[in-house]
């Protein structure tokens, strides 16, 4: 049994991942932003958190967190306004590191998206480019600190039926399930070859746990 806090916990991905770790027997965590989400969050087996991560310090989110196995990072600020994507999928990611090594949780796992880096080639001038920009310091943060961390990099996303199978070699456009990067969190977090991985992956045909460990 670990206990794991999923960041964003009313994201489509997060309200999909949280049934599928307490029906293993995970305590799950799901820190919310709108009081209003609480029973949905109830719903999918996760014990709701009311905590917007955008305005929290340091000190409160290292409370959050405190006691915690994991942290997943499911947040984002949904696009649109580039102050605000910076401040969260950025700044408020960022300080969820810090937190989550001040409080001594030892794994974290990012979800960030296929072509995420600091070559991710969108150009300024595009809506895009805010989200782009913050994901690749967010990630590259991550990969320098003192956690046992995994970064996830899903492509477009659809509402399609999970399969429960992927392609990390060469997942080209990487179209994926959101049930099914929910099922990759949970593998992830299963198999401690994936600490201090990148994986990029989109739906294919190899079966997730297999196609995640190294």
């Amino acid at each position: 049994m670990a206990r794991v806090v999923i960041i964003g916990g009313h994201g489509k991905v997060a309200l999909r991942l949280a049934p599928l770790l307490a029906g293993r027997g995970d305590e799950v965590t799901s820190v919310i932003r709108n009081p209003a989400h609480i029973d949905e969050v109830r719903a999918a087996g996760a014990q709701p958190v009311v905590a917007d991560v955008e305005h929290l310090d340091l000190a409160a989110l290292t409370e959050v967190l405190r006691g915690q196995d994991a942290v997943v990072w499911s947040a984002g600020a949904g696009g649109g306004n580039p102050a605000r994507t910076f401040a969260v999928d950025r700044d408020a990611a960022i300080r969820s590191m810090l937190a989550a090594e001040e409080a001594g949780v030892p794994r974290y796992v990012m979800v960030s998206y296929l072509g995420a880096g600091p070559g991710h080639g969108v150009p300024p001038d595009n809506s895009f480019f805010a989200y782009a920009e913050a994901k690749a310091e967010a990630d590259q943060e991550l990969r320098g600190r003192a956690l046992e961390w995994t970064i996830l990099g899903p492509g477009p996303l659809t509402l399609d039926e999970p399969t429960g199978l992927i392609e990390v070699a060469d997942p080209g456009e990487g179209r994926v399930s959101r049930g099914d990067v929910a099922a990759v969190i949970a593998a992830v977090l299963a198999d401690d070859s994936t600490i201090a991985r990148t994986i990029r992956f989109g739906n294919g045909q190899v079966p997730i746990a297999e196609a995640i460990h190294h």
